[in-house]
């Protein structure tokens, strides 16, 4: 097959949506697809090379933190990629490839599939002042979206039921988005002990790690009251936060006088080494989709603990593989138990470890192959008989 990705986010971007379509890319590279990317620029020139055609585009901050807009010159990519002539569209963002991506996929006569990465009622803060007006733009704004698409791609259950509560008039198919595991798992725990040292964590401390956006929305204060608490009668911890965004300058100044260390943005290829560097993994974040820094911790090993979600459902298992709170007080009753418990810590990391292939980068693929299959079919049944009817919900 001839499959064409659009996206606004690209490396060297580091995001969940990145992460995701460069897994997808690889895996159906390999199972000998020729796959193509349409994304944006850094900058305003275009540029094309290795499959991927990047359009010039100029920062759109005001709108989001990160976020970019194409410039209207797309003419040639465009003519391209259509007359390379895609079996079927993947998008994987709503705003400026989201267009291009329909206008090809009706030239070619392909499917469109797209992919709700983003909860955007979650982000109403960015957009809207009133957290009412904002969620009924998102709703509105959703369905507008699933009207010019053959498929809606929800990578957890929860987000199936959101779109469906939305109203949405497409098909949408759950299938979650996969990490390379052994990449994870294989991290060489002598550069991670020499990480340990190069960011000056204690060798006799426990490292309690949170990996990801530093935003508003990834509620980092409930891990620094924690951080507080802790300190306070003398509970040994290290709180390691990796990453960076909008909200690091206040999440920097509530740390002050805190057993807290801030090591910013992660080369990608390193990330595994700060999951090996670690001994437990945090996130209090409420506005997850999947949570793949969630399945990468449990590849790495590590006990994760986290703010109950729908998404994580059969992902974090209490007792098992990590804990689910839902209050500060259960956060601190997790981890106090936790870290006064190594031998349990680690027996629990090893169950993290061993499950954590039911979320690889393989089964993503396959289930992405057969999801567009079952696509082309239907678009090639449609040509002939285009009366046929659709099925409003199924699940790969």
């Amino acid at each position: 097959m001839k499959v064409l990705l659009t996206t606004d986010w690209y490396t060297p971007a580091v995001n969940g949506v990145v992460t995701s379509v460069l897994a997808l890319r690889r895996q159906l590279q390999r199972q000998g697809h020729e796959v193509r990317v349409l994304t944006l620029a850094a900058g305003l020139h275009s540029h094309q090379g290795d499959g991927v055609w990047a359009l010039g585009s100029v920062n759109a901050g005001l709108i989001y933190p990160g976020a970019r807009l194409r410039t209207p010159d797309a003419a040639a990519a465009l003519q391209a990629l259509t007359a390379w002539g895609p079996d079927v569209v993947h998008s994987q963002c709503e705003f400026s490839t989201f267009a291009l991506a329909r206008r090809i996929a009706r030239a070619a006569g392909a499917p469109l599939v797209h992919t709700y990465h983003t909860v955007y009622e979650d982000y109403t803060h960015y957009f809207s002042p009133s957290r009412r007006w904002g969620r009924a733009l998102v709703r509105g704004f959703t369905r507008h979206i699933a009207a010019r698409c053959d498929t809606i791609v929800a990578p957890t259950a929860k987000v199936a039921r959101l779109l469906e509560g939305y109203g949405v008039a497409c098909p949408v198919c759950t299938l979650p988005t996969g990490i390379d595991t052994a990449r994870f798992a294989a991290a060489d725990p002598a550069r991670a002990a020499a990480l340990r040292a190069r960011l000056g964590l204690p060798a006799d401390r426990p490292v309690l790690l949170f990996l990801g956006r530093l935003a508003r929305e990834k509620n980092l204060d409930e891990l620094l009251d924690l951080m507080g608490r802790l300190t306070a009668d003398g509970t040994p911890a290290t709180l390691l936060v990796v990453g960076d965004g909008p909200d690091r300058p206040r999440v920097q100044a509530l740390a002050a006088g805190l057993p807290v260390v801030f090591a910013g943005m992660a080369d990608p290829a390193d990330v595994p080494l700060y999951y090996a560097a670690a001994d437990l993994f945090l996130s209090a974040s409420t506005s997850e989709t999947q949570g793949l820094t969630y399945l990468e911790a449990l590849a790495a090993g590590l006990p994760a603990v986290c703010r109950a979600d729908p998404c994580l459902d059969g992902v974090v298992e209490n007792g098992r593989n990590g804990w689910q709170y839902r209050t500060p007080a259960e956060l601190e009753t997790a981890v106090r138990a936790l870290l006064a418990d190594p031998a349990a810590r680690r027996a629990m990391g090893q169950r993290a470890a061993a499950g954590a292939d039911a979320f690889s980068e393989e089964a993503f693929g396959r289930g992405a192959e057969a999801l567009y299959r079952r696509l082309i079919e239907q678009t090639h049944n449609r040509a002939a008989c285009p009366a046929e009817r659709r099925d409003p919900l199924w699940i790969l």
